[in-house]
């Protein structure tokens, strides 16, 4: 009986999976507007007469805002429901990317980048979203998918701004493009059907219970807003739970209270900091400094690539060029192999990770040894896929370890170590240049096999400790 009703309770509904195949395309654009302006920004700050001085410190601003607006927009995210905070994301960085074609001085220039670096969050909300959706079982593929169609977006959008920067005016037209964009991606937001994202599921086990089996018939879980139950957003209930019908009312026997955006202030503010604290005082610093340590490792496998290929192999920027292109195709393409590799290992994420680690180790050390250019192509093809699965088990088993009901927070507090990477892969890469070109990778080496050390003497305390259901090796 249990099986049978649960099989029920994770058929798809249509509302659902039109809005999963809808935030696949907004991830699509998303990333599509952003790299048509990417390689133009130094080029436009420097035409506007800045110093590289100031043009670098005007290029951190992004980052510093990002490291620590993620976690916050992540967890308000949590308090106010997906659908708000994407779209007021959305918003928001269609102005300051509007902002930027409007820019004709430094000043402007670093105005227009304030609301960006606050509020560009919506892939994180996006991936957030998901994890909402779906379940357990399903999440990888779906991930894997969603960064696929990212991807795809990233490769394409610098070839539609270089066009466009071909013409008169052409940054200032790739900067209202990408403002356009956003908002085509508001509107697109919100037209989906959340009112048809009812998905009953068991509360205590949201994270499992498709393996697990079904145990409690009165429990549910809502996306109507995006936002999971808790102490201020009671769960969605059907019309004959009589806890549920002092809630309100909705068409087809639906009840919830109001929009959890309309909230006040003060109450939104103690919800995030209290989903802040419950990750930063959680058991997660392992996952996290993995995520630290490999985001900085491969940092520094593409920090200097290409001086590197002119130094050791005395290649040209167009092959170069052409070689980084295919890594990034293939990186894309990783991104459908991540369902059925997971299903390989039986959902299986430590192991997974682990292995993916590995590999990712053992290929950059294969590069910072590489004889030739071919052993250089050859590791860059199995580099894509390594490192596109071992971002989607991180995130993953960050997740299941940290529970859903403050998936953005989580994914929030996953951006901001990454933004943490960013800062410091410069600067490391620039000491390990001083010594060797194959000084970066080879630092990356270092910091991969820290990175499986502590995979192989923290997996087993997560078996333990009861941290994963599938986490024996």
């Amino acid at each position: 009986m249990n099986n049978q009703r649960c099989s029920t309770l994770f058929q798809k509904p249509r509302g659902r999976t039109s809005i999963i195949q809808c935030i696949y395309v907004v991830g699509f654009m998303d990333l599509f507007g952003v790299s048509m302006i990417i390689p133009l920004l130094s080029h436009h700050v420097k035409a506007l007469g800045a110093s590289p001085t100031v043009a670098g410190i005007v290029g951190s601003t992004y980052g510093i805002l990002q490291l620590f607006s993620s976690t916050i927009v992540g967890s308000w995210s949590d308090v106010v429901g997906r659908r708000y905070s994407l779209l007021t994301c959305l918003l928001l960085s269609a102005i300051g990317y509007g902002l930027l074609g409007m820019s004709t001085s430094i000043a402007l220039f670093v105005l227009a980048r304030i609301p960006v670096g606050l509020f560009k969050h919506s892939l994180s909300i996006c991936r957030a979203l998901l994890s909402d959706l779906v379940s357990e079982s399903e999440r990888p593929l779906v991930m894997g998918h969603f960064n696929a169609a990212s991807s795809v977006g990233f490769i394409l959008g610098p070839v539609v701004g270089g066009y466009l920067t071909e013409h008169e005016g052409g940054f200032y037209t790739s900067s209202f493009t990408c403002a356009a964009i956003f908002i085509i991606n508001a509107g697109l937001v919100w037209m989906l059907p959340w009112s048809e994202t009812l998905i009953h599921r068991n509360e205590t086990n949201a994270s499992n219970n498709a393996s697990k089996g079904c145990h409690d018939n009165n429990c549910s879980k809502s996306v109507l807003n995006g936002s999971h139950a808790n102490s201020h957003h009671p769960v969605l209930a059907a019309e004959n739970d009589p806890g549920s019908r002092a809630a309100g009312s909705h068409r087809g026997g639906l009840r919830w209270r109001e929009f959890s955006l309309l909230q006040p202030a003060w109450r939104q503010l103690s919800s995030v900091g209290s989903k802040i604290h419950m990750v930063a005082s959680s058991d997660m610093w392992d996952l996290f400094l993995v995520r630290l340590l490999m985001a900085i490792a491969i940092m520094l496998y593409y920090s200097n690539f290409s001086l590197a290929m002119e130094e050791r192999f005395s290649l040209k920027p167009k092959v170069t060029g052409y070689l980084i292109s295919y890594s990034s195709t293939l990186g894309a393409l990783a991104g459908f192999l991540v369902g059925p590799v997971t299903q390989l290992y039986g959902n299986n994420m430590p192991a997974l990770l682990l292995h993916s680690t590995v590999l990712t180790c053992s290929l950059i050390l294969l590069y910072a040894a590489a004889p030739s250019v071919w052993q250089v192509l050859l590791t860059s093809t199995f580099f894509a896929i390594s490192t596109t699965i071992g971002r989607t088990c991180i995130t993953d088993l960050e997740l299941q370890r940290g529970g859903v009901q403050a998936s953005g927070t989580l994914i929030g507090a996953g951006q901001s170590v990454t933004a943490v990477g960013r800062v410091l892969a410069p600067l490391l890469s620039g000491l390990a240049q001083e010594f060797s070109p194959c000084g970066p990778p080879s630092l990356g080496v270092i910091l991969a096999l820290a990175a499986v050390g502590l995979l192989l003497i923290r997996i087993p305390k997560w078996d333990g400790r009861g941290m994963t259901k599938t986490a024996k090796l």
